[in-house]
């Protein structure tokens, strides 16, 4: 059985179909998805559609993103927030033009449905963003750092690769995991339009919001799936403001 974790979507319904070929989906696969599934192309609400109905027919875990948590809030209470306008919202509302007040529904379902973390049964966590308790996961005194945390990855990239897990000197916030996958910090930041690994941290968002590709691993293989960049996907459309 294959775990396969994929990278932040941002409506690119395109890239998603395109990875999911390449991946050849098998019954028996487990699809990690890192969050963000909304905000930046055009096809935001058709994203969601697609991955509701995927879950019908294979198992998929949906870990919940910062983009998540701002068009669920939307659906909810119909609240814009600025930030979430500038940064992918206006788009991902235009989406959901023609969409009906049950299909609305149904989507804040699977949004408010999304676990903030998911840990496999071989002790690998996945989540969108990273933690910062020197205890784990658990401890956590914060959710919003779920989400939003970049300083898990940051202190990933500055680790020296020779010292040993079992070293003093080793953060104890990465002892806790066999390896740790994330989102977030689109690696293009980074000049790679590759996942990126770091000890035992992998980022697997490619940019895909922005001028990269959305990217899968296989997460026992390491093999890795690709689209097309995507504004070549979307030649006539600026996808998401950085930030």
């Amino acid at each position: 059985m294959r775990v396969i974790a994929i990278g932040d979507i941002h409506g690119g319904l395109k890239a998603l179909i395109q990875v999911l070929n390449k991946v050849q989906v098998k019954d028996d696969d487990t699809l990690v998805f890192m969050g963000d599934y909304v905000d930046g192309w055009s096809e935001s609400a058709q994203v969601v559609q697609f991955l509701v109905e995927l879950s019908e027919k294979i198992k998929c875990v949906f870990i919940k993103g910062n983009h998540d948590v701002w068009c669920e809030d939307w659906l909810k209470t119909g609240h814009v927030d600025m930030t979430w306008y500038v940064h992918g919202g206006k788009e991902t509302m235009e989406s959901y033009q023609g969409f009906s007040k049950e299909d609305r529904k149904i989507h804040l379902e699977f949004f408010e449905a999304m676990p903030l973390y998911y840990l496999d049964d071989e002790n690998r966590l996945f989540l969108h963003a990273g933690f910062t308790s020197m205890h784990g996961i658990t401890k956590e005194p914060n959710p919003k750092t779920f989400y939003y945390d970049r300083t898990l990855w940051e202190m990933a990239l500055t680790m020296d690769e020779s010292i040993s897990k079992t070293s003093l000197l080793y953060p104890n916030r990465l002892k806790h995991y066999k390896e740790i996958f994330i989102g977030h910090t689109p690696t293009i930041n980074f000049g790679k339009d590759m996942p990126m690994q770091a000890v035992n941290v992998w980022n697997i968002d490619t940019g895909a919001a922005f001028t990269g590709k959305l990217s899968a691993v296989d997460v026992h293989s390491k093999d890795v799936f690709q689209s097309d960049n995507l504004p070549a996907l979307y030649p006539n459309e600026k996808g998401r403001n950085k930030s």
